[in-house]
């Protein structure tokens, strides 16, 4: 059974949609990063950071249900993107897939780019199950 406890503590600053740590209980599961490609490993939403998150917590849930896990259990969230200015497009998107009232333990990281230049975001995931 999995056992797990949300942290946001005073005395650490306030946050926006993620918990500073995650205590857990459980079996793990592991997700590679994802990209903005579908099923077929063709880009979606060329120039669009909105469409591209989309898409990758898209490949998130199909590989969590592989492994027989949801968006639900994700217990941490690291995020590479390469345009500050997609942010408020990522925590959107974000926002639609996570618990609000049990966010995950979150890093983000703004990087010059990724494997391929199209991608505007890459995201791996830690669940528990």
């Amino acid at each position: 059974m999995k056992q797990e406890h949300y942290v946001r503590p005073s005395g650490l600053p306030p946050v926006n949609g993620y918990s500073h740590a995650v205590a857990h209980q459980g079996r793990s599961i592991l997700v590679s990063g994802q990209v903005p490609l579908d099923a077929d490993g063709n880009l979606v939403g060329a120039g669009d950071p909105e469409r591209q998150v989309a898409q990758v917590f898209t490949n998130l849930a199909t590989a969590l249900a592989a492994a027989g896990a949801g968006l639900h259990d994700v217990v941490k969230l690291t995020v590479y993107l390469t345009d500050r200015a997609d942010l408020a497009a990522f925590r959107r998107v974000r926002d639609r897939h996570i618990d609000l009232a049990r966010p995950p333990a979150s890093t983000l990281v703004l990087v010059q780019g990724l494997i391929d230049p199209a991608f505007r975001v890459e995201i791996d995931a830690l669940a528990v199950r």
